[in-house]
C-alpha cells in the first residue's frame, strides 16, 4: 500500500469515525468525554472560584471553548488517527529496512497487561510532552505559535486547549512515533488521553484543591479499578460486594493522608501552573517555569519547578500580549510568516 492510499484509507476511516462519535453516545466517545469533563470543571468554577472577582464567563471564554473542540476533537484526533499511520509506518520500515527489526511487532509491551500498556503509554507520553513544550519556549519561531496559549489574560479551564494548530503537528508528530513503536493502541490513547484531558483541565481551572482531596480522589479511582479488576489489575480474586467497598474506602483513605500531601508534586495543580501562565517570568527562568502538563515530577526533576508565592491574582500573558490578535484566524496565522 502506498503513501496515498494508507492516507486516504486513514482519513476516511476517521470521517466514518468522527460521524460515529458524535451521533453514538457511550463510554468510549471522545466527543461525549469532552462535554462531561468540561462540564464538570465549569460547575466547580461556578460554585467555588479560587478567583472571586474574575467573571463567570471570563475574557474569551467562547473563543477557548470553541478552542476545544478544534484542537482536542477535530484537529487532534485526525493527525494521531491518519497522519501517524502513514508515518509510523515509514518509521518502522525504514528501522526493518536498515537492520532487519521490525519494532513494531517486537516491542516489549506486545503481551503486557493493559495496565502496563497504559502506564507506560502515559509516562512516556507525558515525559516527551514535558520535553516538546520546553522546546516551545526556546526556539523563538516555535514560541511565536505557542503564545497563542499564553495569550489567555483571565485562566480557566477552557483555556487548557487554547494552542495554535501548530502545535498539535509538533506535540503528535514527536509523541505518537514512539507511542504506536510501544503498541499503544488508540483505545489505549484515548483512555490516556482522557485522563490528562481531565487533568489539563484542572490545572486552567480557576479553583483551588487541597492534596488531601485530590488524593482521595486519585485513591478512589485506583482502588475502584482494583476492586472491579479493570485494565486487567487481577489483585481480587471473585471478590464479594463487601471486599469491594472495602478495598475503595482503603484505597481512597490511602490516597487522601499517605498520597495527598505530595499530590502538588507529582501531578500538576491551578497553583502550580498558573505561575507558567505569569505575564513576568523570573530572572534565574527567562524561558518559562512550571513546564509540566500532566505531572509535576519533571519539573521537581529537572529544576524549573517555581512558585515564589500564592499566585492566584498574578498578571497573565507575555509582553506584548497587548496587541496580540484577540481573534481566532488571527491567532492560528500568527508564527506563520515569522517572528512578528
Amino acid at each position: 500500500m502506498n503513501v496515498f492510499e494508507i492516507a486516504t484509507q486513514a482519513y476516511k476511516n476517521y470521517a466514518n469515525y468522527l460521524w460515529h462519535e458524535i451521533t453514538h453516545p457511550g463510554w468510549h466517545n471522545y466527543f461525549y468525554w469532552l462535554l462531561l469533563v468540561s462540564a464538570f470543571f465549569f460547575l466547580l468554577e461556578w460554585l467555588k472560584p479560587w478567583r472571586e472577582n474574575q467573571p463567570k464567563f471570563r475574557k474569551d471564554f467562547w473563543l477557548d471553548f470553541f478552542y476545544m473542540f478544534f484542537n482536542f476533537f477535530l484537529f487532534s484526533l485526525i493527525i494521531y488517527n491518519a497522519a501517524s499511520d502513514v508515518v509510523v509506518r515509514f518509521f518502522n520500515d525504514g528501522i526493518k529496512a536498515l537492520t532487519n527489526f521490525d519494532l513494531q511487532k517486537s516491542n516489549p509491551l506486545s503481551y503486557a497487561p493493559l495496565w502496563v500498556v497504559l502506564l507506560t503509554g502515559f509516562v512516556v507520553r507525558d515525559f516527551v510532552q514535558w520535553w516538546v513544550h520546553r522546546l516551545l519556549h526556546r526556539v523563538p519561531f516555535l514560541w511565536e505559535f505557542h503564545k497563542v496559549h499564553h495569550s489567555v489574560e483571565q485562566m480557566g479551564f477552557a483555556a487548557h486547549l487554547r494552542y495554535h494548530w501548530m502545535e498539535n503537528v509538533v506535540y503528535r508528530t514527536i509523541e505518537y512515533i514512539p507511542l504506536a513503536l510501544l503498541g499503544v493502541g488508540l483505545y489505549d490513547f484515548f483512555i490516556i488521553h482522557i485522563f490528562t484531558l481531565a487533568v489539563g483541565h484542572y490545572n486552567h481551572s480557576n479553583i483551588s484543591v487541597p492534596g488531601k482531596v485530590t488524593g482521595g480522589i486519585f485513591g478512589f479511582l485506583i482502588g475502584l479499578v482494583i476492586a472491579t479488576g479493570g485494565f486487567e489489575i487481577n489483585l481480587l480474586q471473585n471478590p464479594t460486594l463487601t471486599n469491594q467497598l472495602i478495598t475503595v474506602v482503603i484505597a481512597t483513605l490511602s490516597g487522601a493522608f499517605v498520597i495527598g500531601p505530595f499530590m502538588k508534586k507529582i501531578f500538576n495543580s491551578p497553583e502550580m501552573h498558573i505561575w507558567h501562565h505569569a505575564y513576568d517570568m523570573p530572572e534565574s527562568h527567562p524561558y518559562g517555569i512550571n513546564f509540566g502538563l500532566t505531572l509535576a515530577f519533571w519539573d521537581y526533576l529537572f529544576g524549573t519547578a517555581v512558585i515564589p508565592h500564592n499566585g492566584k491574582d498574578i498578571k497573565l500573558g507575555f509582553p506584548g500580549v497587548e496587541t496580540f490578535p484577540q481573534d481566532f484566524i488571527g491567532q492560528n496565522l500568527h508564527g506563520l510568516g515569522g517572528k512578528d
